[in-house]
């Protein structure tokens, strides 16, 4: 399967793959949430395939798989998984994958850390430092007895990481085939989120980074309660305009792939001074973030969107986010 122009309109259905442009291929995994899919990538290299991305843990998305090795992958080897980072729905198979066909995880090494870190970090403490953070935000205990079994999510989710990962880093260049990719970290989404830049083939793969339909989520975490993502990643999107070039061909972890990215950064950042535009204006009387996220976002979310929102909305620097918009020119 081949594509015309139109992206949207040729996305690959479950258990097969999708040729994009030459030498990359595109599978569709499914996602148990209101965002029910995953876009994953496959590179043909030399005697094999490289995969960025894997996809959940679940029995859903092994199903597909094993159609895929199956079919197109029949006989084929992989000679090596790249994350992009550590949520859930891009490390979850990595494990499982890297263990099947024998091969090395190359991945951000703060992304790989954390999630390690994830998969086991299910003590009481952790638990409680959880609890004070949503009831920091305004949450009332019905709410917040959902967070201890929020806390064992990513472990159902994510199979064993292997116990070494081969590090990538901003700048860091590897080959596939005769093609050079090299590494643009991003942050906000998540500490280090690996893009992959592909000059020979006009090609960004941009993981979350930057998504063609929505915005990617950008939360402060119980982790790091008064971090400033929302810099970082304003940061990040500037160092993507300066590095992609225009007519780029971007391959997103969600939705379908698109050109004109920098008119998308444009769009994202626009967007972000919308919001906290909204939130200077709440934020004239006494607030709460769980007052704030209802002012975010107006449609009816369920208990999972809601942490999402949340981490969007609880942030200490909001007056340090606006005093930035200010002085940037848009």
């Amino acid at each position: 399967m081949s594509f015309t122009s139109n992206y949207s309109e040729n996305i690959p259905s479950s258990g097969t793959v999708a040729k994009v442009t030459e030498g990359v291929y595109w599978v569709r995994m499914p996602l148990p949430f209101a965002l029910d899919h995953i876009n994953l990538w496959l590179l043909q290299d030399k005697e094999g395939w490289v995969l960025v991305d894997a996809g959940l843990n679940n029995f859903e998305t092994r199903t597909v798989w094993r159609q895929i090795f199956r079919g197109f992958l029949k006989n084929q080897k992989l000679n090596r998984v790249i994350v992009t980072h550590f949520h859930p729905d891009h490390v979850g198979l990595a494990g499982w994958l890297c263990e099947k066909f024998n091969v090395e995880l190359y991945m951000p090494f703060s992304e790989w850390a954390y999630g390690r870190m994830l998969y086991g970090d299910i003590t009481k403490r952790s638990q409680f430092e959880s609890i004070k953070f949503y009831k920091r935000a305004g949450f009332k205990d019905d709410f917040v007895s959902k967070v201890v079994s929020r806390t064992k999510n990513y472990r159902k989710f994510v199979s064993p990481l292997p116990s070494s990962v081969n590090k990538i880093y901003d700048g860091y260049t590897f080959f596939v085939g005769s093609d050079s990719w090299e590494v643009i970290i991003g942050k906000g989404h998540s500490p280090e989120h690996a893009c992959l830049l592909c000059k020979e083939k006009n090609v960004l793969i941009s993981g979350d980074q930057v998504l063609p339909k929505i915005s990617p989520n950008i939360s402060v975490s119980p982790h790091e309660p008064n971090a400033n993502p929302l810099a970082e990643y304003l940061f990040t999107l500037d160092v993507l305009r300066k590095r992609v070039p225009k007519r780029t061909l971007t391959l997103p972890s969600h939705n379908w792939p698109f050109l004109k990215v920098h008119r998308r950064i444009k769009a994202l950042e626009l967007h972000h001074k919308e919001r906290l535009t909204q939130i200077e204006e709440a934020c004239r009387v006494p607030t709460t973030a769980v007052a704030l996220m209802e002012v975010l976002f107006k449609r009816k979310l369920d208990s999972h969107q809601i942490f999402f929102a949340i981490g969007e909305t609880h942030c200490p620097f909001t007056s340090a986010f606006i005093l930035w918009f200010n002085r940037k020119s848009f």
